[in-house]
């Protein structure tokens, strides 16, 4: 009943954290909830790590403990998009000091906003016994872990490429249950020639159906443009929530700022 009031009240109950896009949330009851695994799935360059990116963001500004755990790129990297993303900063413009005094300040008030309401970023662990520790200590300070990418956890094949990744998905699914914390994963998409119409399913996620089976949240990014150029609207993107455990599925419109890797909420945009 403590939850049902806390709903009524619009707050979000203590298992449950916003992940700052207010439609995404409604539609998911609230946020990601502790002992969820959530799957997000895009093509590649659809977005999908500024998309992590900016929830972790989001979340530590909101005051909630946010691990973004990298195996693409160096820490650097990750804050330099961080940076770019509430900055409204083009990546280009700020490696090579070409920022105009507008951008520059706009960079340097996004700087200092974060300054103390930062994820912790770090490179994801190799070895299952330290990424285990890791998601503890998170799930200790009512945090959430986001890992980009499912590929980038499989560090050595021994059957299949997708037996590997369907390891990986059951461990993650296990150890958010086991140590109660929400874990937030991103996946490249297998590609489909043809047809008409390019909308991701959950037969998409490879991994030998284990995102569609153990995952409790699978969402997708779709943006039109990225198949049929000039048949779309620029930067349109649905966020398709194609597998929800505990409530409705369908999809959520948001925009995407392809500039400075940035998402924003159509229906309830940044001010």
């Amino acid at each position: 009943m403590r939850r049902v009031d806390l709903a009524a009240d619009g707050e979000a109950a203590g298992d449950t954290a916003r992940t700052g896009f207010p439609s995404v949330d409604r539609t998911l009851g609230g946020g990601v909830r502790a002992g969820d695994l959530v799957v997000i799935g895009g093509d590649v360059g659809s977005g999908k790590s500024s998309l992590a990116l900016a929830m972790a963001l989001r979340m530590a500004q909101e005051g909630r403990p946010a691990y973004f755990l990298t195996t693409e790129m160096t820490v650097e990297r990750v804050m330099e998009r961080a940076v770019a993303i509430e900055g409204r900063a083009r990546v280009d413009d700020m490696r090579q000091g070409a920022l105009d005094e507008v951008a520059r300040a706009s960079v340097g008030g996004a700087a200092v906003r974060m300054r103390d309401a930062l994820p912790d970023v770090r490179v994801a662990p190799a070895d299952r016994a330290e990424l285990s520790v890791l998601l503890a200590e998170a799930a200790a300070r009512d945090g959430v872990v986001f890992i980009d990418s499912l590929q980038g956890m499989v560090h050595e094949v021994r059957n299949t490429l997708e037996d590997e990744e369907a390891g990986a998905v059951l461990f993650l699914k296990r150890e958010a249950l086991r140590h109660s914390v929400a874990v937030v994963l991103t996946t490249n998409l297998r590609r489909r020639e043809g047809g008409d119409d390019q909308r991701p399913t959950l037969a998409d996620f490879g991994a030998k159906d284990a995102v569609r089976q153990h995952a409790d949240v699978v969402t997708a990014i779709y943006r039109e443009e990225m198949y049929s150029p000039g048949a779309g609207v620029e930067g349109g993107t649905e966020f398709l929530i194609l597998k929800n455990r505990n409530g409705a599925t369908g999809y959520v419109d948001l925009y995407f700022y392809k500039q400075w890797l940035r998402f924003e909420d159509m229906l309830d945009p940044d001010r």
